[in-house]
Protein backbone atom coordinates (compact mmCIF):
# COMPACT_ATOMS: atom_id res chain seq x y z
CA UNK A 1 0.00 0.00 0.00
CA UNK A 2 1.07 3.60 -0.54
CA UNK A 3 -0.12 6.70 1.26
CA UNK A 4 0.03 10.34 0.23
CA UNK A 5 -0.02 12.78 3.13
CA UNK A 6 0.07 16.58 2.90
CA UNK A 7 2.21 18.11 5.65
CA UNK A 8 3.30 21.62 6.51
CA UNK A 9 6.82 22.90 6.11
CA UNK A 10 9.28 21.33 8.58
CA UNK A 11 6.55 18.99 9.83
CA UNK A 12 8.98 16.10 9.68
CA UNK A 13 10.90 17.73 12.50
CA UNK A 14 7.92 17.84 14.88
CA UNK A 15 8.30 15.60 17.90
CA UNK A 16 5.24 14.01 19.55
CA UNK A 17 4.57 14.87 23.16
CA UNK A 18 2.67 12.75 25.67
CA UNK A 19 0.91 15.64 27.46
CA UNK A 20 -0.19 18.39 25.03
CA UNK A 21 -0.86 20.75 27.97
CA UNK A 22 2.61 20.39 29.52
CA UNK A 23 4.32 23.73 30.00
CA UNK A 24 6.98 25.22 32.24
CA UNK A 25 8.58 28.47 33.20
CA UNK A 26 12.36 28.64 33.26
CA UNK A 27 14.10 30.77 35.87
CA UNK A 28 17.81 30.96 35.08
CA UNK A 29 20.41 31.56 37.75
CA UNK A 30 23.99 30.97 38.82
CA UNK A 31 23.40 28.89 41.95
CA UNK A 32 21.18 26.52 39.96
CA UNK A 33 21.30 26.79 36.20
CA UNK A 34 17.51 26.64 35.88
CA UNK A 35 14.45 26.02 38.03
CA UNK A 36 11.47 24.45 36.23
CA UNK A 37 7.85 23.80 37.05
CA UNK A 38 7.24 21.94 40.28
CA UNK A 39 10.60 22.92 41.75
CA UNK A 40 12.60 20.74 39.40
CA UNK A 41 16.20 21.95 39.30
CA UNK A 42 18.87 21.77 36.59
CA UNK A 43 22.20 22.02 38.35
CA UNK A 44 24.86 24.40 37.09
CA UNK A 45 27.71 22.24 35.74
CA UNK A 46 30.35 25.02 35.86
CA UNK A 47 32.56 23.55 33.14
CA UNK A 48 35.14 26.34 33.20
CA UNK A 49 35.41 26.30 36.99
CA UNK A 50 36.14 22.57 36.96
CA UNK A 51 39.13 22.94 34.63
CA UNK A 52 40.23 26.40 35.73
CA UNK A 53 43.16 25.18 37.83
CA UNK A 54 44.34 22.85 35.09
CA UNK A 55 44.11 25.68 32.57
CA UNK A 56 46.01 28.08 34.83
CA UNK A 57 48.82 25.55 35.26
CA UNK A 58 49.08 25.02 31.48
CA UNK A 59 49.17 28.77 30.91
CA UNK A 60 51.96 29.23 33.45
CA UNK A 61 54.00 26.55 31.70
CA UNK A 62 53.37 28.30 28.38
CA UNK A 63 54.54 31.65 29.74
CA UNK A 64 57.93 30.18 30.71
CA UNK A 65 58.72 28.79 27.27
CA UNK A 66 60.99 30.64 24.87
CA UNK A 67 59.14 32.38 22.08
CA UNK A 68 59.51 30.62 18.76
CA UNK A 69 60.66 27.32 20.28
CA UNK A 70 59.15 23.90 19.66
CA UNK A 71 58.39 23.48 23.36
CA UNK A 72 56.35 26.70 23.33
CA UNK A 73 54.32 25.40 20.38
CA UNK A 74 53.58 22.18 22.30
CA UNK A 75 52.57 24.12 25.41
CA UNK A 76 50.30 26.35 23.35
CA UNK A 77 48.54 23.27 21.97
CA UNK A 78 47.96 21.97 25.51
CA UNK A 79 46.26 25.25 26.45
CA UNK A 80 44.18 25.17 23.27
CA UNK A 81 43.05 21.58 23.96
CA UNK A 82 41.77 22.57 27.41
CA UNK A 83 39.80 25.48 25.95
CA UNK A 84 38.38 23.19 23.28
CA UNK A 85 37.41 20.58 25.86
CA UNK A 86 35.53 23.20 27.90
CA UNK A 87 33.73 24.50 24.83
CA UNK A 88 32.75 21.09 23.46
CA UNK A 89 31.55 19.82 26.83
CA UNK A 90 29.45 22.94 27.41
CA UNK A 91 27.94 22.83 23.92
CA UNK A 92 27.03 19.16 24.23
CA UNK A 93 25.40 19.73 27.63
CA UNK A 94 23.38 22.73 26.39
CA UNK A 95 22.12 20.78 23.37
CA UNK A 96 20.99 17.90 25.59
CA UNK A 97 19.16 20.20 28.00
CA UNK A 98 17.44 22.03 25.14
CA UNK A 99 16.30 18.78 23.54
CA UNK A 100 14.94 17.46 26.84
CA UNK A 101 12.97 20.65 27.59
CA UNK A 102 11.45 20.85 24.11
CA UNK A 103 10.51 17.16 24.08
CA UNK A 104 8.79 17.39 27.49
CA UNK A 105 6.87 20.66 27.18
CA UNK A 106 4.43 22.17 24.73
CA UNK A 107 5.04 25.72 25.97
CA UNK A 108 8.24 27.29 27.32
CA UNK A 109 8.32 30.63 29.13
CA UNK A 110 11.66 32.27 29.89
CA UNK A 111 12.89 35.61 31.16
CA UNK A 112 14.54 37.91 28.63
CA UNK A 113 17.87 38.29 30.40
CA UNK A 114 20.31 41.05 29.58
CA UNK A 115 23.17 38.61 29.09
CA UNK A 116 25.46 41.25 27.59
CA UNK A 117 25.04 43.46 30.66
CA UNK A 118 25.48 40.60 33.12
CA UNK A 119 28.67 39.52 31.38
CA UNK A 120 30.28 42.86 32.26
CA UNK A 121 29.55 42.79 36.00
CA UNK A 122 31.15 41.20 39.03
CA UNK A 123 29.91 37.74 38.09
CA UNK A 124 31.05 37.96 34.48
CA UNK A 125 33.15 34.79 34.62
CA UNK A 126 30.23 32.76 36.00
CA UNK A 127 27.81 34.21 33.45
CA UNK A 128 30.11 33.31 30.56
CA UNK A 129 30.61 29.85 32.03
CA UNK A 130 26.84 29.28 32.27
CA UNK A 131 26.31 30.29 28.60
CA UNK A 132 22.83 31.75 29.11
CA UNK A 133 22.88 33.37 25.67
CA UNK A 134 23.68 30.11 23.89
CA UNK A 135 21.01 28.28 25.87
CA UNK A 136 18.23 30.79 25.14
CA UNK A 137 19.12 31.08 21.46
CA UNK A 138 19.15 27.34 20.87
CA UNK A 139 16.04 26.79 22.97
CA UNK A 140 14.11 29.33 20.90
CA UNK A 141 15.35 27.81 17.63
CA UNK A 142 14.58 24.25 18.69
CA UNK A 143 11.12 25.22 19.97
CA UNK A 144 10.28 26.89 16.66
CA UNK A 145 11.34 23.84 14.66
CA UNK A 146 9.37 21.50 16.91
CA UNK A 147 6.21 23.64 16.87
CA UNK A 148 6.39 24.57 20.55
CA UNK A 149 5.24 27.84 22.09
CA UNK A 150 8.21 29.95 23.16
CA UNK A 151 7.65 33.26 24.98
CA UNK A 152 10.15 35.69 26.46
CA UNK A 153 8.90 37.63 29.47
CA UNK A 154 10.09 41.22 29.76
CA UNK A 155 13.34 41.52 31.72
CA UNK A 156 11.84 44.23 33.94
CA UNK A 157 9.00 41.98 35.09
CA UNK A 158 9.46 41.56 38.91
CA UNK A 159 9.32 37.77 38.91
CA UNK A 160 11.37 37.45 42.11
CA UNK A 161 9.74 40.17 44.18
CA UNK A 162 6.16 39.33 43.20
CA UNK A 163 4.32 37.00 45.57
CA UNK A 164 2.80 34.19 43.51
CA UNK A 165 0.01 33.76 46.10
CA UNK A 166 -1.35 37.28 46.68
CA UNK A 167 0.41 39.27 43.94
CA UNK A 168 2.07 41.83 46.22
CA UNK A 169 5.61 43.11 45.62
CA UNK A 170 7.00 42.08 48.99
CA UNK A 171 10.03 40.02 47.94
CA UNK A 172 13.72 40.90 48.39
CA UNK A 173 15.16 43.66 46.25
CA UNK A 174 18.51 45.33 45.62
CA UNK A 175 21.99 43.89 45.94
CA UNK A 176 21.35 42.73 49.49
CA UNK A 177 18.29 40.86 48.31
CA UNK A 178 20.41 38.63 46.09
CA UNK A 179 21.58 36.75 49.19
CA UNK A 180 18.02 35.95 50.27
CA UNK A 181 17.04 32.51 48.98
CA UNK A 182 13.66 32.25 50.75
CA UNK A 183 11.29 34.86 52.13
CA UNK A 184 7.91 35.21 53.83
CA UNK A 185 5.16 37.37 52.34
CA UNK A 186 2.75 39.44 54.40
CA UNK A 187 -0.05 37.04 53.45
CA UNK A 188 1.79 34.24 55.28
CA UNK A 189 3.11 32.40 52.21
CA UNK A 190 6.68 31.12 52.41
CA UNK A 191 8.46 31.26 49.05
CA UNK A 192 11.62 29.79 47.67
CA UNK A 193 13.20 32.54 45.61
CA UNK A 194 13.64 30.58 42.36
CA UNK A 195 10.46 28.47 42.60
CA UNK A 196 8.37 31.61 43.12
CA UNK A 197 10.07 33.29 40.15
CA UNK A 198 9.29 30.30 37.90
CA UNK A 199 5.60 30.43 38.82
CA UNK A 200 5.41 34.16 38.05
CA UNK A 201 7.28 33.77 34.75
CA UNK A 202 4.93 30.98 33.67
CA UNK A 203 1.82 33.00 34.54
CA UNK A 204 3.10 36.11 32.78
CA UNK A 205 4.01 34.07 29.70
CA UNK A 206 0.54 32.54 29.56
CA UNK A 207 -0.96 36.02 29.90
CA UNK A 208 1.12 37.28 26.98
CA UNK A 209 0.05 34.34 24.82
CA UNK A 210 -3.63 34.82 25.73
CA UNK A 211 -3.42 38.53 24.95
CA UNK A 212 -1.65 37.97 21.66
CA UNK A 213 1.45 39.89 22.72
CA UNK A 214 4.02 37.13 22.78
CA UNK A 215 6.38 39.24 20.69
CA UNK A 216 8.57 41.20 23.10
CA UNK A 217 10.26 43.45 20.55
CA UNK A 218 9.49 47.11 21.22
CA UNK A 219 8.38 49.55 18.54
CA UNK A 220 11.04 52.07 17.65
CA UNK A 221 9.74 55.50 18.54
CA UNK A 222 6.14 54.37 19.00
CA UNK A 223 3.76 53.94 21.90
CA UNK A 224 3.85 50.25 22.83
CA UNK A 225 0.61 50.41 24.79
CA UNK A 226 -2.03 48.22 23.11
CA UNK A 227 -4.81 50.02 21.32
CA UNK A 228 -3.01 53.35 20.87
CA UNK A 229 -1.41 54.56 17.64
CA UNK A 230 2.33 55.09 17.39
CA UNK A 231 3.82 58.49 18.08
CA UNK A 232 6.58 60.31 16.32
CA UNK A 233 9.92 60.78 18.01
CA UNK A 234 9.48 64.57 17.77
CA UNK A 235 5.96 65.40 19.02
CA UNK A 236 6.20 68.97 17.64
CA UNK A 237 6.46 67.71 14.10
CA UNK A 238 3.20 66.42 12.63
CA UNK A 239 2.67 64.25 9.63
CA UNK A 240 1.68 67.11 7.31
CA UNK A 241 4.04 69.68 8.85
CA UNK A 242 7.18 70.60 6.99
CA UNK A 243 10.47 70.12 8.87
CA UNK A 244 11.90 73.22 10.51
CA UNK A 245 14.35 75.09 8.33
CA UNK A 246 17.87 75.75 9.44
CA UNK A 247 18.67 79.24 10.71
CA UNK A 248 21.84 79.34 8.67
CA UNK A 249 20.06 78.42 5.45
CA UNK A 250 16.93 80.58 4.93
CA UNK A 251 14.59 79.67 2.10
CA UNK A 252 14.84 83.04 0.29
CA UNK A 253 18.64 82.99 0.15
CA UNK A 254 20.11 82.68 -3.30
CA UNK A 255 22.45 79.76 -3.95
CA UNK A 256 26.14 80.53 -3.76
CA UNK A 257 25.78 83.38 -1.22
CA UNK A 258 27.23 82.62 2.20
CA UNK A 259 25.89 84.18 5.37
CA UNK A 260 28.34 85.28 8.08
Amino acid sequence: MSFVVAVEDCAEELEPIADPDAETGIDLGLKDFAVLRGGRVIENPRFFRRLERRLAKAQRVLSRKTKGSANRAKARLRVARIHEQIKDTRTDWVNKQVKALVSENQALYVEDLNVHGLSRGRVAKSVHDAAFGMFLTRLESKAARAGRTFVKVDRFFPSTRLCSTCGVLSGPSGLEGLKVRSWVCGCGAVHDRDVNAEVNIRREGKRLVAGGHSDTQNASGGDVRPGTPGRLRNPRQGKNEEPARSRTAPADREPGISVR
